[in-house]
């Protein structure tokens, strides 16, 4: 039995923590982390920003025993932090900041106003930043608040709220982009200013957008200061409104109504207003809401030499899912477009800040109160380290004429790469509305065609039917494996935003496989059908009649009573957790423990029919539950027959342990 075990365990797939181990950074006791910003000093020591408006510095924070100083206290809901020429720069909610440590005894006695920006008071206008251009100036975000009667709507009551804007240390500003909700995520990339935001109204889905000076990115809401004489975007609320309704309805009482997805529509996604609109910024990178995170935060750049093949790509944290994942990007056609894979999951909170330590491993910043996420812990800093082992892993996909290459980190077993079943692609979009969010829409299968596999086993090029221009690729490599120990990918799945499909050489048919095990399975013949003989017996298609069975038992009828009440019953958890994973409800949920969403033996006390939560997954009523700041999107796309069956579950958690 102990070699059997052994051997077993030996074939089983290596997983994401087995090269990326998640460490505790130990703060001393009564200390509160919700970390809002961190940055390393050139010495190496970590600074630490919090929600709470303290500042720290950590002393050999790698250590076991690192040493944690106050550095300033008092300010207001730090949600960034940076370094520069022997001084601390922060972004409160209404300013950025300069702290000063003047006659060097550790701590700053000198907090200087750079800029201000106006604050209307609502809890919603957080303020993200800075982040340093390589000409020493700064990159600070501001989110919308949401409507008084209007509470799903995103609005900019006072000036420069969902804007980007730039601001120089003598404290000018100039208006950058808009079109941001909440942009909880800067990232300054080889000199370019990248951002990440949060699936919301407007936003199917959070993603990764290069922004350029001028952009507008898709939320109306900051277009009411493009007439301001310093805007860079001209575009108005009158003139987007005029080619999209904003669906603001009043019912007979002159109550606003609150826009709801709506299944059966011809849907409108964004990139179909980028003619119309030149100023229109793409995301370059969509991160699907639910799959690659539900509150996408810091972008930061793997430096050279950290975390292996990964040098040069992108991570992006999300705060709602507690992980990292990773992005690969290129550039076609002067746009930058690429692919999202998983990274690392299991962080204890949710993952806000990611700063670079000078051994090359990741310190995180997470919080969550008030926010929602996955792990037991409201707040804390953990570390990232590699092992220096190399995961088999898609290191990238890249966009071809006629399809995809994909690179690996290590050669795959050729048999497995060569063979279309291996693979399976299928692409889609989000709709542009006023709805909190966006199930996927105009979802097709893109039938793969041929592959050819380089000599060394170390890219497969993947010819692809009917590439979508702007749409999100799905591509799947489940079949694929290594050629050490045959072992399948660490995250077999991609998902790669085709803003331009490249030109250039297409593949010809005759230097690609187009073997298919699936195609070769389907082309065995059946078995023969079999059919009663005139004695009752069972007969195959030759004649001859097939042995009977040993019992009467098996020749009883299958609908039996008790089968009937069997089938009846509701479908255990691990029934059901295939179909919540799938559909990604455990991004949100859990079944006893409140997360970014209620729990579902909390939604059981509801007292919900089945057919009304299937409703509520297709069209969810956010009021019903006012305690939870992160909205549920629409998903009509759940099979009904799915949802059915998640239903039935949930209500079963109510009799449970009663």
């Amino acid at each position: 039995m102990t070699a059997f075990l052994s051997t077993a365990q030996a074939q089983e797939s290596p997983k994401e923590e087995d090269f990326f181990r998640i460490m505790r950074v130990p703060a001393p006791e009564g200390t509160l982390l919700e970390v809002g910003g961190l940055t390393v000093l050139p010495n190496g020591d970590l600074g630490i920003g919090t929600r709470r408006g303290d500042v720290f510095i950590v002393e050999n924070p790698t250590s076991r025993r690192p040493f944690f100083r106050k550095y300033a206290s008092g300010l207001h809901e730090i949600l960034g932090l940076a370094y520069k020429d022997g001084s601390l720069y922060c972004a409160q909610r209404g300013e950025l900041t300069k702290l000063v440590d003047s006659n060097k005894d550790g701590k700053a006695d000198l907090l200087k106003t750079i800029f201000s920006w106006p604050l209307s008071g609502h809890y919603h206008e957080y303020s993200f930043g800075p982040k340093i251009a390589p000409d020493g100036s700064f990159f600070v975000s501001g989110n919308v608040a949401f409507g008084d009667e209007e509470w799903w709507a995103g609005e900019s009551r006072v000036p420069w709220r969902g804007w980007v804007m730039h601001i120089t240390e003598d404290g000018k500003m100039e208006p950058w982009a808009t079109g941001v909700r909440s942009p909880c995520g800067l990232g300054m990339i080889d000199g370019e200013l990248f951002y990440s935001d949060n699936q919301g109204d407007w936003i199917g889905s959070g993603g990764v957008w290069h922004l350029k000076k001028g952009a507008w990115v898709g939320h109306p809401a900051g277009l009411r200061w493009s007439n301001m004489p310093n805007s860079p975007v001209k575009l108005t609320q009158q003139q987007l409104y005029a080619k999209i309704d904003p669906r603001k309805r009043r019912n007979e009482q002159g109550r606003a109504i609150k826009p709801e997805n709506v299944a059966d529509e011809t849907p409108i996604p964004l990139y179909t207003l980028k003619e119309q609109f030149p100023e229109l910024q793409l995301p370059a990178v969509w991160l699907p809401h639910g799959i690659f995170g539900i509150s996408n935060s810091e972008i930061v750049a793997i430096p050279e030499g950290s975390f292996g093949p990964f040098s040069g790509q992108l991570l992006v944290g999300d705060q709602g899912q507690s992980k990292i994942m990773r992005v690969y990007m290129e550039k076609v056609n002067g746009e930058f477009q690429g692919a999202a894979f998983d990274f690392r999951a299991g962080f204890q909170s949710g993952v806000l800040r990611m700063a670079w330590g000078n051994d090359g491993s990741l310190f995180v910043g997470e919080t969550n109160r008030g926010w929602g996420s996955a792990g037991e812990a409201t707040e804390g800093l953990q570390r990232l380290v590699w092992n220096e082992k190399m995961p088999f892993e898609m290191k990238a996909v890249r966009a071809m004429p006629d399809g995809f290459e994909i690179e690996f980190t290590s050669p795959v077993d050729r048999k497995s790469a060569e063979d279309l079943a291996s693979y399976s692609v299928s692409s889609f979009i989000y709709k542009y509305h006023p709805v909190y969010g966006s199930p996927p829409v105009n979802r097709e299968t893109n039938a793969i065609k041929g592959v050819k596999l380089s000599a060394d086993g170390m890219k497969a090029r993947i010819i692809v039917d009917n590439l979508r221009r702007y749409h999100i690729h799905e591509i799947r490599l489940d079949g694929v494996r290594s050629t050490d120990g045959s072992y399948s990918l660490v995250h077999p799945l991609a998902f790669y935003t085709l803003n331009n499909i490249p030109t250039g050489q297409k593949l010809a048919m005759s230097e690609v496989s187009t073997f298919s095990s699936e195609a070769k399975a389907a082309e065995t013949p059946a078995a023969a059908p079999v059919r009663a003989t005139p004695s009752g017996r069972p007969e195959t298609g030759n004649g001859r009649p097939k042995t009977a069975p040993k019992t009467g038992a098996a020749t009883k009828p299958a609908s039996t009573k008790t089968e009937a009440v069997a089938s009846a019953k509701a479908p255990t958890y691990d029934e059901v957790k295939g179909l919540l994973a799938k559909h990604t409800c455990l991004a949100c949920h859990q079944a006893n423990k409140r997360q970014v969403g209620p729990a579902y033996s909390e939604v059981a006390k509801r007292g919900y029919t089945n057919e009304q939560i299937v409703e509520l997954i297709h069209n969810p009523k956010p009021q019903n539950w006012p305690d939870y700041a992160t909205e549920m999107p629409p998903m009509p796309q759940v099979p009904k027959a799915d949802a059915v069956k998640i239903a039935a579950w949930i209500n079963s958690l109510s009799t449970e342990k009663k």
